[in-house]
């Protein structure tokens, strides 16, 4: 029972607050493979910054009060911050819904090791020492990397093109916090009892407004995308803008090309189309799989743009019809069901299918 108190103290509360966030994630957007890898990715930076201060204290030469308050929150969140900005960069996390449960299981995985390490080290500490890490300083990891990933998702969807400078202001942040708490300007238990409060609160406010929000873009990106989808189809594509600009590239562009370019806007307005039918059929309990014709074009979206290479993408620019989520799409629907992998010839019949349509 002694040591079994210890252990539920420390590594409880914030794993079932993850948990919590994850069932309030009516369009499941975050697979449980995406956590447990956040979570493990979490536990890494753990590791790293167990390794790191072990040298840094000493040669610092600072004394321990003053390193946790000063020195720790720099390297504490910038090394658990590392994996929501390859997340994000990478175009992995799509709302701030998915953003915030993806950011508080880095933090609850580098919480859960570094507990693991005090109870392995601290066998004789009182329970109020467990109180205070597991309610306090494990939901305070959490809370500062999933208000990381919410400040980073915004500005990132505000300013995509400034993907260097979007993180700071969510990782300028996460430090004061962390460091504000570990100055503990109230008694240990009242200072832990005060951010249990603030810091979920402030978490869940904002989450739940941005389900609100990814509700709206899903219905009123649907609706346009299937509009826009079924004008590419009809007859009168060529006498819309979109047409008109198409036949003006080939004066600039070879003929296969311009087919290419063709096929790519389809392609991009069918995945985009899948995608957001995929997110309102998890709302209301349906878990859609990714048909094995449209997983084959999802791969073969990249032979296109590939072929199509970096100046015909750029002369496409102007009918960018599709959002910055564009990548989140397609790493939605390859979460969903198996890539499919086609070689050469199979491409080469894939793409003079797609023409043919």
């Amino acid at each position: 029972m002694t040591s079994t108190v210890p252990v539920a103290l420390a590594l409880v509360p914030v794993l079932l607050f993850l948990g919590g966030l994850q069932l309030m994630d009516s369009f499941k957007l975050v697979r449980m493979k995406a956590v447990t890898t956040a979570i493990v990715a979490g536990g890494a930076a753990a590791l790293a910054c167990i390794l790191l201060h072990t040298w840094l204290i000493p040669a610092t030469d600072l004394g321990l009060t003053a390193f946790t308050r000063y020195v720790a929150p720099i390297t504490e969140e910038t090394i658990k911050a590392s994996f929501i900005v390859f997340l994000i960069a990478r175009r992995r996390v799509g709302f701030l819904v998915d953003a915030a449960v993806q950011g508080f299981a880095v933090g609850a995985g580098f919480a859960v090791v570094e507990n693991i390490e005090y109870l392995r080290t601290l066998t004789d500490a009182p329970l109020m020492l467990w109180l205070v890490r597991g309610l306090g300083t494990a939901v305070l990891h959490g809370a500062t990397m999933a208000i990381f990933a919410m400040v980073s998702r915004t500005l990132a969807d505000r300013h995509p093109e400034r993907m260097l400078l979007v993180f700071w202001p969510g990782w300028l942040a996460a430090v004061m916090i962390h460091s504000g708490f570990n100055h503990v300007p109230l008694p240990p238990f009242a200072m832990t009892m005060a951010q249990l409060v603030v810091l979920p609160l402030l978490v869940l406010t904002v989450f739940q407004r941005s389900e609100q929000e990814t509700r709206e873009w899903v219905g009123a990106g649907l609706d346009l995308d299937v509009e826009l989808l079924q004008l590419v189809e009809s007859d009168a594509f060529e006498f819309t803008r979109f047409g008109s600009y198409l036949k003006e590239l080939r004066a600039h562009f070879p003929g296969p090309i311009v087919a290419d370019m063709f096929c790519l806007l389809r392609l991009e307005l069918e995945l985009s189309v899948q995608a957001k039918a995929m997110i309102m059929a998890r709302e209301v309990g349906c878990d859609v799989k990714v048909d094995e014709d449209l997983t084959a074009c999802l791969a073969e979206l990249e032979y296109l743009q590939a072929g199509i290479g970096r100046t015909g993408m750029l002369a496409l620019k102007p009918l960018q019809v599709t959002s910055h989520r564009d990548q989140w799409h397609k790493y939605l629907l390859a979460q969903a069901g198996p890539q499919a992998r086609l070689n050469a010839g199979a491409r080469r019949r894939l793409l003079s299918r797609l023409r043919r349509r």
